[in-house]
């Protein structure tokens, strides 16, 4: 009884996630393949960039039962001009010189075929993944490397870190369930949150945190 439900539910699941990537106006309709085994969601399929890619695997996330969803979408890029390393380069630069939160000045940007190489430093891991988010979304890539480093100004005090984090935790959540532990500079999250948008807003909180450099995340997402 109990695999006739999981199968049920996998159907359901699928179901689920073809009518949010149908919903999603970022996506064209029939690109992308969906199978689930056992709530994991498999991504497949030809997209024509980077952030198209990364709208599906998004779109499957928000999907209530998701257990994890692995992306194995090709990126080939269309054969149009004006999408040259050089220009996708220059785009990436002005990208992160118009973002008055990322640091532009302390980060370098390679391009090769299409794939980004993020280097450089910030203070906030939230720099880190601010700047990477600004460039998904450039026409021409075809992924991401982010080597971006955190290295905050001073060490964080941590049992006070961990107080802050988790009444920060407690005001987006509503509860308490989800734990914070210290470790130098590094947060450690567990527990259990409901769905992937939550699990979401608990790296947001804790990457936003000051001092932190590194963000451990061994949070389940229930059903």
């Amino acid at each position: 009884m109990t695999e006739v439900v999981a199968v049920r539910d996998d159907q359901r699941i699928q179901r689920d996630v073809l009518a949010q990537l149908a919903w999603d106006a970022q996506l064209q309709p029939n690109e992308i393949g969906v199978t689930v085994d056992q709530g994991v969601v498999t991504l497949t399929g030809i997209v024509d960039g980077a952030a198209r890619g990364w709208a599906a695997t998004r779109c499957a996330q928000r999907v209530r039962g998701v257990r994890a969803v692995a992306d194995e979408m090709e990126v080939r890029l269309p054969g149009t001009p004006g999408r040259t390393d050089a220009e996708v380069a220059t785009a990436a630069t002005r990208a992160l010189e118009w973002d008055s939160f990322v640091p532009a000045e302390r980060l370098d940007v390679t391009v090769a075929n299409g794939w980004l190489m993020l280097r450089g430093e910030v203070e906030f891991g939230w720099q880190r993944r601010a700047a990477e988010g600004e460039l998904r979304r450039l026409d021409g890539v075809r992924g991401i490397t982010n080597l971006i480093e955190v290295r905050p100004a001073a060490p964080p005090a941590a049992e006070q870190l961990r107080h802050d984090v988790q009444r920060a935790l407690l005001r987006t959540l509503g509860g308490e369930r989800v734990t914070v532990e210290v470790d130098g500079d590094t947060l450690v999250l567990a527990g259990v949150v409901r769905s992937w948008w939550e699990r979401d807003q608990v790296e947001r909180v804790a990457w936003s945190a000051p001092g932190v450099r590194m963000v451990h995340d061994q949070l389940l997402v229930g059903g």
